[in-house]
């Protein structure tokens, strides 16, 4: 099964920052910037809910909750994207999951998901 792989998750207080980062998987190397890479997250009970995405070409979308916190980047020679997470909340807590999707086709690829906690 092919799969995004996430690091980055972990604990942190409220107001601090952490970096998530993923890596896609070699079958879509040669075709990496044709995918849209985001990163989602999911609460019990709730749907997974978009965080931010970034076309190849840098241009990014952000969900309003998040925009002027997170920042979420790309780096095409290495096939990763990163989210930048800063001011963090506690509503914040959450699994985070990367998401590689090629649009106009069913290709959509998603990590195991990292947990990150906002606690005090």
């Amino acid at each position: 099964q092919v799969q995004l792989v996430e690091s980055g998750g972990g604990l942190v207080q409220p107001g601090g920052s952490l970096r998530l980062s993923c890596k896609a998987p070699r079958t879509i190397f040669s075709v990496y910037t044709t995918y849209v890479m985001g990163w989602y997250r999911q609460t019990p009970g709730n749907q997974r809910e978009l965080v931010a995405s970034i076309a190849s070409d840098g241009s990014a979308v952000y969900a309003d909750s998040m925009r002027g916190r997170f920042t979420i980047s790309r780096d095409n020679s290495k096939k990763a994207v990163h989210l930048q997470m800063t001011s963090l909340k506690r509503e914040d807590t959450a699994i985070y999951y990367c998401n590689a999707d090629q649009p106009s086709t069913t290709r959509t690829y998603w990590g195991q998901g990292t947990q990150v906690t906002v606690s005090s």
